[in-house]
């Protein structure tokens, strides 16, 4: 439960009560900043209350933005304030600070403003919210009021409701496909009490049975997946649309938002490979090949914006042209499509499903994700190159996280640290290195699984704690956990391939998920401010160079059989693990109440 505390002359026939109770609070009066004072005091402080001038003329939203947003320990509009129990002091100090006696009338005349004017010189988090064309105001006299209703009048908040439940900057498909319907789709989930957590599942419901459908090998199977996978997506923009409608944010939905995208598409490549096995065709290397394209893609953008998203002094030539062209319309869309975002992205994956092979789907995928990930890395390295910026230790600290350097390149490290120069190239060139002598090596020995492989394996090892020795603030330093997830990954796929054995494929695929959804999961983490998994658990998950070896031994001393049935019980073994301790962390999570956007890409 919620309070209200109405605070100042009442105002005869206002509906404002009614608005706060259908908001969710439960309502009380107070006649001075004293009995203010005495209310806050009763409150549980366990409880969220929210402090409104009785003269308040607005928008119900207007309301709803400014006394229910989950996000922000305090917010407020001018006439009304809320502060969650973290804010709780801050506001009981602010009350408390409030002067009695003569020549203190303009402090108390209108105490809402007052006490958010005294929130905004604290750390409470104050969130002044924007209104845009939203009315929100304290009407002193008759006549403002009369003129504040008829502003009120004048704009359908409800239309401003449904136009800002949908985000501001998405791809073109999404804007022009999606959007002008889901919103309603979105609302009507509202009204019926749904909530944004049970639709992502329901998205994630349909993925799944539109990867069964694909997975049958049959015309019909493959044109009922992409159908349904289209209306997975429909769902996957309800979810958030949802969330931004009624504010119903929360950590469980920024975790499930975020996880449940990875895990649809990668089950719809797993589908497809199933569906192509049965007419006859192995495309398993093609649809891990997508799975590992796509996740260094991501992971390219997860390391390039935590190592600049706090940088000082941008200076780049290459950001100024990038907002020149911003500001040229057509160019805006062009550039969102190009980098195959994943509205434009499943619905390519759903048409050719429909009406070609899965080959076709994954070569397809794999040129479009290839060419787009060319242009969108060229321009950041571009934009570090000639950005003149500090990086800061919190994001090295974040690189080093995404890096997932285990045990041995802990030590490695440690043995190297002092001996480069940090902000240099050293630790990117170090880390492509480790990743491009690894990948000869498996990709051109003719048998891989030997244990000169485990040899080279270790050399990586050496190169990736070389690269990792020392703070992580060089102009492209951003690029070392791409290179270490490509090394990782690739060689996994390529030793499984040339393994040529039924079932040796499919087993890398998943010990790739289950990897990748580690990866994915310290990124959602950092993202929510809580910080990287524990230190234990990238240990006892080998760290990426310890999971390499660990590849590489199994493959040198067990028959191609006995290698695929290791790789099956790793992938169990890893997927446990992480999944276990990843649903811990996110049920009893005290991170910010967030609901992630989505990935670009």
């Amino acid at each position: 439960m919620s309070t209200a505390i109405l605070t100042g002359p009442p105002v005869a026939g206002s509906p404002l009560e009614a608005d706060l109770r259908t908001l969710g609070f439960d309502v009380r009066t107070a006649d001075d900043a004293a009995a203010t004072a005495e209310l806050l005091a009763a409150v549980p402080a366990q409880e969220r209350v929210a402090v409104v001038d009785p003269r308040f003329v607005g928008h119900l939203h207007a309301l709803r933005l400014a006394l229910t947003d989950p996000r922000f320990p305090a917010a407020a509009v001018p006439g009304a304030l809320t502060a969650q129990p973290a804010a709780r002091a801050a506001l009981a100090r602010a009350v408390g600070r409030i002067p009695v006696g003569a020549g203190t009338a303009h402090l108390t005349d209108v105490l809402t403003d007052t006490l958010t004017e005294s929130l905004g010189h604290e750390e409470a988090g104050l969130h002044r919210v924007e209104l845009g064309s939203l009315v929100a105001t304290v009407a002193l006299t008759p006549a403002q009021r009369a003129d504040a209703r008829e502003a009120v009048a004048a704009v359908d908040d409800e239309a401003v409701r449904l136009r800002t439940a949908v985000k501001s900057r998405d791809g073109f498909f999404t804007t022009y496909g999606i959007s002008p319907y889901s919103r309603y789709l979105a609302r009507w989930c509202a009204r019926r009490g749904l909530t944004p957590n049970q639709v992502t599942t329901a998205s994630l419901l349909t993925a799944l049975i539109a990867a069964g459908c694909a997975a049958t090998g049959t015309r019909g199977g493959f044109v009922a997946a992409g159908l349904l996978l289209l209306f997975s997506f429909v769902l996957d923009c309800t979810d958030g649309q949802l969330a931004r409608y009624s504010l119903q944010y929360s950590t469980m939905g920024a975790w499930l938002d975020a996880t449940f995208d990875r895990a649809k598409e990668y089950a719809y490549y797993a589908g497809l490979a199933l569906g192509a096995a049965r007419g006859g065709d192995d495309v398993w290397a093609l649809a891990l090949g997508a799975m590992v394209l796509m996740t260094c893609r991501h992971v390219v953008d997860f390391s390039f914006n935590e190592a600049n998203h706090d940088a000082t002094a941008n200076t780049s030539p290459t950001a100024a042209l990038s907002g020149r062209l911003d500001s040229v319309g057509w160019t805006v869309w062009v550039r969102r499509m190009i980098v195959l975002p994943i509205g434009e992205r499943w619905a390519m994956i759903a048409v050719l499903t429909a009406l070609t092979t899965p080959r076709i789907v994954f070569y397809a995928l794999l040129i479009g994700c290839a060419l787009a990930a060319c242009y969108t890395t060229a321009g950041r390295v571009l934009r570090s190159l000639t950005r003149r910026a500090r990086r800061t230790d919190r994001a090295a600290r974040a690189l080093a996280d995404l890096a997932d350097s285990g045990p041995l390149a802990e030590l490695i490290a440690a043995g190297a640290r002092g001996r480069g120069r940090t902000g240099s190239y050293l630790a990117p060139a170090m880390a492509f290195l480790s990743a491009a002598v690894l990948l000869v090596w498996v990709i051109f020995q003719r048998d891989p699984a030997s244990w000169l492989t485990v040899g080279v394996a270790a050399c990586s090892a050496l190169l990736a704690g070389a690269a990792v020795s020392r703070p992580l603030k060089g102009a492209l330093d951003w690029l070392v956990p791409p290179f270490f997830r490509a090394g990782e990954y690739v060689a996994i796929l390529v030793l499984a391939a040339r393994a040529d054995v039924p079932g040796a494929l499919p087993a890398a695929y998943g010990l790739v998920a289950a990897v990748a959804y580690h990866h994915y999961d310290t990124v959602y983490r950092i993202r929510g401010g809580t910080g990287a998994p524990p230190r234990w658990l990238v240990r006892a998950t080998g760290g990426h160079e310890g999971r390499i070896l660990v590849v590489t031994v199994l493959a040198a001393a067990l028959s191609p059989e006995g290698f695929t049935i290791a790789l099956t019980a790793l992938a169990v073994v890893l997927a446990l693990l992480v999944l276990v301790e990843s649903i811990r962390f996110w049920v009893s999570s005290q991170a910010p109440a967030v609901h992630d956007e989505g990935e670009p890409a």
